[in-house]
């Protein structure tokens, strides 16, 4: 089982192969944002990696990136990724401040769209 640490939360067990973003919610009980219900395109899902950034990337997240012009080293989309090894993470886009009313909507249990994988 990968362990998920979320800097200034704590370290948990997450089944392998779940998204980050919904580990980020359900495990480590977080406020991470994802208003388009984890589907690449709004970039609210925001997190920054200290460790064990994957060194693979699908296409859409690339694109959204690339459209929405974050360039930050280490900062992915959470709805793109999956735990399947141990990573930390700074959650950057949280539902705290952000002045939405809620995280976002429900996120599927396996990336959508479906994923096309290459490198960054």
């Amino acid at each position: 089982m990968p362990k998920l640490t979320v800097e200034n939360v704590g370290t948990f067990d997450v089944p392998a192969g779940k998204r980050l973003v919904k580990a980020l919610v359900e495990e480590a009980g977080t406020d991470q944002l994802h208003a388009c219900g984890g589907v690449s395109r709004c970039t609210t899902c925001r997190v920054e990696f200290v460790e064990g950034e994957p060194e693979q990337i699908t296409a859409a997240e690339k694109e959204t990136l690339r459209v929405r012009e974050v360039t930050e080293p280490g900062v992915r989309l959470s709805c793109q990724i999956n735990c399947d090894h141990d990573m930390t993470v700074r959650v950057i886009s949280r539902l705290e401040g952000s002045g939405r009313k809620d995280q976002g909507g429900a996120v599927a249990d396996e990336i959508q769209p479906a994923p096309e994988w290459t490198t960054k």
